[in-house]
């Protein structure tokens, strides 16, 4: 069994020596980098007009903190804060030093129906995320009287490769799952892979987050799909042991 991991930065590392430590072979290609947000600035006094946060990511939380630590100030301790997964809770739970809620399935769908988020009419709510992304929470908040405002506070850049060459790589490495923790990130891998190496790509088994993510890539014709539930590093080791160990007992 070998891995072609596609998260990007430290956790994804991070993922790759989790698994060549249970001896599954790994390799890194991340399909994105990030930077700091065109809104970053505005962060504290965004924070300041609001009555909830929510994080949509990891990143979010770490560029939005980079920055109040860098100007010295505090998130207010007077505001809720919601986050989309575990690990983007975790993390901003650290930070504000609040208790931080997220839904057990770490999409919009789930995150939607959270108690904090079943009488929104009136609060005025910023969702603090990359550029871009999906509008479902904001559109829905919106329709049930929320105030939303975004502040972009990181930026992603998309990775180009040359399919061509990095197929023959994992092919030569005997890659059989990918990981992919993002729809926008399966969208932008399937542009760079090539129609010659298409069969190769159908024939993998892709672990995903979530079951929106499992559905868009049966649309394109990827047939073994796990939906792990979760884009946390534990939650996907989790997934790719047990699939493992039914791989071994076949």
């Amino acid at each position: 069994m070998s891995v072609l991991v596609t998260r990007p930065g430290k956790p994804g590392k991070a993922l790759c020596r989790q698994l060549e430590n249970v001896g599954i072979q790994a390799i890194h290609h991340p399909l994105i980098r990030f930077h700091p947000g065109m809104e970053l600035h505005q962060l504290p006094t965004r924070l300041q007009q609001c009555d909830l946060v929510i994080a949509v990511s990891q990143q979010a939380v770490h560029y939005s903190q980079e920055y109040l630590h860098q100007h010295a100030l505090q998130w207010p301790s007077d505001i809720r804060y919601l986050a989309i997964g575990q690990k983007t809770a975790q993390l901003l739970s650290n930070f504000t030093q609040q208790a931080v809620n997220y839904p057990p399935v770490s999409d919009s769908e789930n995150f939607l129906s959270l108690p904090e988020l079943h009488s929104p009419a009136g609060l005025r709510i910023e969702i603090l995320r990359g550029n871009g992304g999906r509008e479902l929470i904001a559109q829905q908040l919106k329709s049930l009287g929320a105030l939303v405002n975004y502040c972009e506070v990181y930026q992603r850049e998309m990775l180009p490769f040359d399919g061509r060459i990095a197929v023959s790589d994992w092919q030569k490495a005997a890659i059989d799952c990918i990981i992919m923790t993002s729809e926008q990130q399966l969208r932008f891998f399937l542009t760079q892979i090539s129609e010659h190496d298409s069969q190769w790509l159908l024939n993998q088994t892709l672990f995903v987050p979530s079951e929106r993510i499992a559905h868009y890539a049966r649309s394109q014709g990827i047939k073994n799909i796990i939906a792990v539930g979760s884009a946390s590093n534990s939650d996907l080791m989790a997934a790719l042991l047990a699939e493992k160990n039914d791989r071994n007992h076949q």
